[in-house]
């Protein structure tokens, strides 16, 4: 865990480093909205999902998080493209039936993270953004 005021620098200065604490701190935002996690970092031959989350529901969500310094040259929601899409419905048609669930329903979210230079980050949780 990174306390931020003592590491911002550090997270504005180191992508890896951003990215993982956005990848973290994304998943506590999500336990509490009553979300439990299933996998941090999936990653098999197909590719990689930062989150597998279970919802209250029952459903399987698969969550991308988008971490960033700011948002001086695009929206972060944005960076999601048609062929990332693609990737991650693959991975987690894999995920499913490697792990024998695929009765269960399933979404993918987004969850973007803005660090910015001061203040607290901004999280905004996209649910169902794309269907298969």
């Amino acid at each position: 865990m990174f306390p931020l005021l003592l590491n911002r620098d550090k997270l504005l200065a180191d992508g890896k480093l951003l990215g993982r604490w956005g990848e973290r701190r994304c998943e506590r935002f999500l336990v509490r909205k009553g979300l439990r996690k299933l996998v941090r970092n999936y990653s098999c031959k197909m590719g990689e999902i930062d989150l597998v989350m279970a919802d209250s529901d029952g459903a399987i969500v698969f969550v991308e998080v988008k971490a960033r310094a700011d948002e001086s040259f695009e929206p972060v929601e944005s960076v999601v493209t048609f062929g990332k899409k693609e990737k991650l419905f693959r991975t987690a048609r894999y995920f499913l039936a490697s792990h024998n669930i695929e009765d269960r329903p399933c979404r993918f979210d987004i969850v973007t993270i803005v660090l910015g230079r001061a203040g607290r980050p901004k999280i905004k949780h996209y649910e169902n953004v794309f269907v298969p």
